[in-house]
């Protein structure tokens, strides 16, 4: 039968019972029947409960910039499936999708693949055949779905691994504590290999499960530094290794934890392997923190009022949100905002707080099963937030329309909470 890609991501879709379904023997299995082949020359996977695709995205405009060929898979997507997929900066088309969901069908047989392996798998398919006459990729560039140690991502051995952050999200799979979810992201570490802590402040439990498995731990604040000035910031690797650098196009105070993460793997890919120790790294990095580009994080889509959208959703996002919030000039910010059902909304409004003048809340029941209906949204707000005013929408569409008839020039408009709401919002503004 043949297929358009919507009707092989619906089908997809059903393959399994579980839409979620943690493990490494089913796609690692459909895997070597397709012959398991390298993706690249050299694998860096990103994992972490933040930071995750802005960090992905940086390490892309770096090693672009470096003069390399580079894979990255990333998600969810935004309002493309094909986003999930680039080769050389660029989506994989419609055509080459189906034709490795053709090959991943014919070699899984009776095995049950979920929606995310199968885009894993079709991502390291293509990957492994990208210009294999000019001598395929020089890297990969995988972000981790969903914790580290069971997600499909980790049937691939990374040369170096990366976790940005270590934060209460997708409790009921990783477990109820910091320590518990830092242990399962410390999973994609391998024995002997670099692994880069990207936060000041991991919790214990990501750290035990490093030493037990004998990675080269790395760490932000203790082998690899930022310092920022008034010009600039400076990265500095306890080797004496050291940069003086332009700010991240990336908008958030954050992205420069992000950065400093994305060059201390580079620091160990290109100390590892001397063919990568030859490109002018510094010129990489440079122009790769000016030429990175991610939607969704922090974006300003213009305007008078100002219209940011950021896929912010769970605490820590929130955190960040709020601090870049405090480095603004002050403004009355109207929040357009809706959330999953699984998420911790209260924690959320309980971190941006006052900083919100009102709320324009969007149900996100109509866009997903897993959407929060706008009148349970409302309930929460209440809760934790007694003295906000808001009014209540029953998608993001209205909501944006009430945001902008409420707010005035020289005001904000934040839209956060989930993918649903920031493709919503970039979808309105393309059309």
């Amino acid at each position: 039968m043949t297929r358009n890609l919507a009707e092989w991501l619906a089908y997809q879709e059903h393959v399994n019972v579980h839409s979620i379904e943690l493990g490494l023997d089913r796609v690692r299995e459909v895997w070597q029947r397709m012959g398991a082949p390298a993706p690249a020359k050299k694998v860096i996977t990103v994992g972490g409960t933040n930071g995750k695709g802005s960090t992905v995205a940086l390490l892309e405009a770096m090693l672009t910039a470096a003069g390399l060929r580079i894979g990255a898979f990333t998600s969810p997507h935004l309002l493309d499936y094909n986003e999930r997929v680039r080769i050389d900066g660029k989506n994989a088309d419609d055509a080459a999708l189906i034709a490795s969901f053709e090959r991943i069908e014919a070699a899984r047989k009776a095995i049950p693949l979920t929606y995310f392996e199968f885009g894993t798998l079709a991502a390291l398919d293509l990957f492994a055949r990208a210009d294999s006459d000019r001598n395929g990729l020089d890297v990969a560039v995988l972000e981790v779905g969903l914790g580290g140690r069971l997600d499909a991502v980790n049937i691939i051995d990374a040369d170096v691994a990366i976790v940005t952050t270590v934060d209460l999200d997708h409790m009921d799979w990783l477990g109820p504590d910091r320590d518990s979810i830092g242990r399962e992201k410390a999973g994609i570490a391998r024995a002997g290999r670099p692994v880069i802590v990207g936060e000041l402040d991991p919790p214990a439990g990501l750290l035990d499960a490093l030493a037990a498995c004998g990675a080269r731990v790395e760490r932000a604040g203790l082998d690899f530094h930022v310092e920022r000035h008034a010009d600039g910031w400076r990265w500095q690797h306890r080797d004496g290794t050291a940069m003086e650098l332009p700010d991240p196009a990336l908008a958030a105070p954050v992205q420069f934890a992000n950065a400093a993460s994305a060059i201390a793997a580079l620091h160990a890919l290109w100390a590892d392997d001397l063919s990568f120790a030859s490109k002018d790294v510094f010129a990489a990095v440079s122009a790769g923190l000016h030429e990175v580009r991610v939607p969704a994080r922090l974006q300003s889509l213009g305007g008078d009022p100002a219209l940011i959208v950021d896929v912010g959703h769970n605490p820590q996002a929130a955190r960040a949100l709020a601090e870049w919030l405090d480095t603004q000039p002050p403004a009355h910010v109207h929040a357009v905002y809706g959330a999953l059902a699984d998420k911790d909304v209260a924690g959320v409004i309980g971190e941006l707080g006052a900083r919100i003048d009102h709320w324009h809340l969007a149900g996100l029941d109509h866009a997903t099963p897993r959407g929060l209906a706008v009148t349970a949204l409302a309930a929460i707000l209440q809760q934790t937030l007694p003295q906000a005013t808001f009014d209540t929408h029953a998608e993001v569409a209205m909501a944006l329309a009430a945001a902008r008839a409420a707010a005035q020039p020289g005001e904000r408009i934040l839209a956060f909470g989930s993918f649903f709401v920031a493709a919503a919002i970039v979808a309105e503004r393309s059309t």
